[in-house]
Parts: C-alpha cells; sequence; structure tokens
C-alpha cells in the first residue's frame, strides 16, 4: 500500500495510492466488489480534532453525491458525501463512541461506511492520488 506525501504550506498530507477520492475529499477504497468510504488526511487535518460523526443506516440506498451525514470538529462541522451510488451495507460502529479515530487513522480504523456499488464504473470516474494530489496542492476547496 504506497502512498504519496503532499506539502503545502508547511503542512503535510498523506494520499494512498490504492484508492480514489472525491472532490469533496472522500476516499473511496475497492474490496471484493465493495467500495469502503472515509475522508482524506487532509479532510481530518482540516477538521482537526473530530468529535462525533452521523452514520447513515445500514440498507439505505445512495446516489454519487448525495449526503451521508455530518462529520463535527471543535472547529466545524463538515457533511461527507457518497462517492459512488449504491446500497450502505456496513457502517463503522465504533466511530459512535471514538470519532477520533478518523484523526489517528483516516484511511484505517476511522473509515465510515462500505457501499454495495449498483453502478461500478463510477468508482473508475472518481479521482486518481495524483489527480486528488494536485487537488491539494492547488487549494481548492469543493
Amino acid at each position: 500500500m504506497g502512498e504519496v506525501i503532499v506539502e503545502v504550506k508547511g503542512k503535510k498530507y498523506i494520499v494512498k495510492t490504492d484508492r480514489r477520492y472525491t472532490e469533496t475529499d472522500e476516499w473511496a477504497l475497492l474490496e471484493n466488489g465493495r467500495i469502503r468510504v472515509g475522508i482524506s488526511d487532509y479532510a481530518q487535518k482540516e477538521l482537526k480534532d473530530i468529535v462525533s460523526v452521523e452514520l447513515p443506516e445500514v440498507g439505505r440506498v445512495v446516489r454519487k453525491g448525495e449526503e451521508l451525514g455530518i462529520i463535527d470538529s471543535i472547529k466545524a462541522s463538515s457533511s461527507y458525501y457518497a462517492p459512488v451510488s449504491g446500497r450502505i451495507v456496513e457502517v463503522n460502529e465504533e466511530l459512535s463512541t471514538t470519532p477520533e479515530l478518523i484523526n489517528k487513522d483516516p484511511y484505517g480504523a476511522g473509515w465510515i461506511i462500505v457501499i454495495e456499488p449498483s453502478n461500478p464504473k463510477e468508482f473508475e470516474e472518481l479521482y486518481t492520488p495524483e489527480k486528488y494530489s494536485e487537488k491539494i496542492r492547488s487549494g481548492k476547496q469543493h
């Protein structure tokens, strides 16, 4: 599992090379036909200390780009969105009691949901790690 370090104004952000990314800073990892979703290292560092995560219902059918919930931090509240269309088959219940997992391990234990995609092509349309790294460097916010 490779990674790229993107440095912007003295801050360093990790971009994992085994997954795709969205314009709104979610990551999507393809695993056995399902897509595990979380927020990027960049997003969690921008939010700072995360204090709660609103989790969607398992079984909910979502469209690409649809708001899934809110992540609250001491600094701000931020919505997170579905990177692909499909059905939510798993949520990370640990985040209900330990939301700071997103800060500690955004690409591992801090995952948020798993989606069974209804249109696998949508995954291919997401940002590559290279394109996402460029987005961070350019400083373009969603």
